[in-house]
């Protein structure tokens, strides 16, 4: 398996095991022709939408560029016009699982605990302007924007309120 398809499965792995902490389910699309990896799907919250759902498009990358306020990251134009724009039924995200170059520093084991390298940062392009760019463009995402249970569960209930971060 080459190292983009680990990364791929890795960061599948890494949102599933935050939404299995949190109780949401997590599925994948039959096929990804709309820039949408990954759906989860929350369940009984209490207003507006009982089983709100967020669609996600996955990336996983080892270049951590930016700042420390930011992380530069190049996406391809067909999924930034995906990511963006209101008309859509749930709200969609951008996950970027930063990992270490060595895949065997993805996930540390000790006896007691394993630890998962790095972080993965979130973004929503909802709000973002059209672009004349024509092959990709440069996304800055919060390093604030940490995706963390809590994290994705804000997410999950501004959703359930028909709303998006």
């Amino acid at each position: 398996m080459d190292e983009n398809q680990k990364k791929d499965l890795f960061s599948r792995a890494f949102i599933k095991a935050i939404a299995a902490q949190l109780g949401f389910r997590s599925s994948i699309p039959d096929i990804d022709d709309d820039s949408v990896d990954l759906i989860l799907q929350g369940r009984g919250f209490s207003s507006g939408i009982r089983n709100p759902q967020i669609e996600v498009q996955l990336k996983c990358t080892s270049q951590n560029n930016g700042s420390d306020e930011h992380l530069k990251f190049v996406l391809p134009i067909k999924n930034y016009n995906d990511l963006r724009g209101d008309g859509l039924l749930c709200p969609r995200y951008l996950f970027v699982l930063v990992v270490p170059n060595d895949v065997g520093e993805w996930m540390l084991h000790e006896s007691n605990y394993t630890t998962i390298m790095h972080c993965c940062y979130w973004i929503s392009l909802m709000d973002y302007p059209d672009t004349l760019n024509t092959t990709n463009i440069t996304i800055d995402i919060p390093k604030e924007n940490l995706l963390t249970s809590d994290s994705l569960f804000s997410l999950m209930k501004l959703a359930s309120i028909r709303g998006a971060a």
